[in-house]
């Protein structure tokens, strides 16, 4: 054979084996709502090792190991939910780091989650126990705000000892762990003093990371216009925002100045809606005053999951009901909480990101929504999770649409999946199924 034609079949070679890897997972005809980029239009999302590989109007399915029809379904970055209790697994009662958390994995993936950052359930002395029992065993990318309580959210006994509130070892976990460690938290304080919150953000300060604050029992001498206006710094964040608790709607029914200026000054509001911290009395006429949220998270623990809160989706809804648009919804479950928790590499689809994607249905219908009241809003949408993608494989399918009909397999069928794309099925014997498409 002549060396040109000997050239010319091995440059053929090479860019049959290129094109036939360019992409593990291949998602098309969705329409993707990615806020940072953007993006809200029809939309094909190629991933390859874990990352994004593209996003584009077209991409050539012959490019693909696997390739998923998503067409009428709306593709989104990974869900953020920053406020979770998910230290479960110490066995201690009546404990947010016990028996009030819940393991995340079973309550992320199938609404669309893939990155929770719990909200307080471990201090600096106990952190490291959270970290092995819940963080590093999780397939859920597991974040935490670091409680100002060294012993953490342990009950009243624990989270009043304004003793165990202390900024330097709890700032030095935190540059211990940093990038794991988002922020601190202050939540639960009974008292009138302002050292729970001024603890919290001297920590803050010190390892240069966010504050969020549940702002505990309301008391006249710690008003709410106070700590928004004076003592929370630009990028700390109030959680419980429509919960009614500590005058966020003032006595003619407005929106608390001391909100609009904690806005105005940088102050994050976040939705933390849990069992306890959302009514439609507070959260719809501050709607009607556009005073929307900048996040929506759930607050969720054993309290909550089967109240008002049902999950992420269901708070998301939430907002559908009352007005939001998609768009708007689904920029305040992704971009804003990444950018709030300084993870700029999440809720995003831009090429090199880690490819956690989540594939969402629009029903249309009459709905329920509840709040912590048990008091009902009306809604004609309801989101509903199809498949949720985390660095890049699968990890929850409602419908199958990754699947092959089960008629069109051998007799014999084993595993249908694989390891490039798939962490649902492969792993039994650590075999590798059939490209199939």
């Amino acid at each position: 054979m002549k060396p040109i034609a000997l050239s010319l079949i091995v440059l053929t070679m090479a860019s049959y084996t290129f094109a036939q890897n360019r992409f593990d997972l291949l998602l098309t005809g969705g329409h993707v709502i990615d806020a940072k980029n953007g993006i809200s239009a029809i939309r094909d999302v190629g991933i390859k090792d874990g990352v994004i590989a593209a996003v584009a109007p077209r991409l050539d399915p012959a490019t693909a190991l696997k390739v998923v029809n998503v067409s009428g379904l709306y593709v989104t970055p990974g869900l953020v939910d920053i406020h979770v209790h998910v230290f479960a697994g110490t066995g201690e009662r009546n404990s947010y780091a016990g028996d009030n958390s819940l393991y995340p994995d079973g309550y992320t993936f199938r609404v669309g989650v893939t990155t929770v950052a719990d909200a307080g359930c471990a201090g600096w002395r106990n952190f490291e126990d959270f970290k092995d029992k819940i963080i590093d065993r999780s397939k859920t990318r597991v974040l935490a705000f670091l409680n100002i309580v060294g012993h953490g959210m342990r009950g009243g006994r624990f989270e009043n000892d304004l003793k165990d509130m202390e900024a330097a070892p709890a700032a030095e976990m935190a540059k211990k762990y940093k990038g794991l460690i988002v922020g601190f938290k202050t939540a639960h304080y009974a008292g009138p003093e302002w050292t729970p919150v001024e603890r919290a953000v001297e920590a803050g300060t010190l390892a240069n990371i966010p504050v969020m604050v549940d702002f505990g029992n309301d008391h006249p001498e710690r008003p709410i216009q106070d700590l928004l206006t004076k003592k929370l710094r630009p990028g700390d964040i109030y959680t419980h925002c429509y919960s009614g608790l500590r005058h966020e709607l003032d006595d003619s029914g407005h929106v608390n100045p001391g909100m609009i200026e904690g806005r105005k000054r940088g102050v994050i509001f976040d939705v933390g809606h849990g069992g306890g911290s959302f009514a439609w009395r507070v959260a719809v006429p501050a709607m009607q005053q556009k005073f929307l949220p900048d996040s929506i998270s759930t607050d969720l623990h054993i309290g909550s999951m089967n109240s008002g809160m049902k999950d992420m989706l269901n708070v998301m809804d939430k907002f559908l009901a009352m007005g939001m648009s998609l768009d708007d919804v689904i920029v305040r479950s992704t971009w804003n909480p990444a950018k709030e928790i300084h993870h700029e590499e999440l809720g995003n689809l831009s090429v090199g990101s880690p490819a956690d994607v989540t594939v969402l249905r629009v029903e249309t219908g009459n709905f329920g929504f509840t709040d912590m009241y048990g008091a009902r809003l009306s809604g004609k949408q309801r989101l509903a999770c199809e498949l949720t993608v985390h660095s890049g494989k699968v990890v929850y399918d409602l419908n199958g649409i990754t699947r092959p009909e089960w008629t069109t397999l051998p007799k014999d069928y084993r595993q249908t999946g694989d390891a490039a794309w798939d962490a649902i099925t492969p792993g039994r014997g650590g075999r590798r199924g059939p490209p199939a498409k």
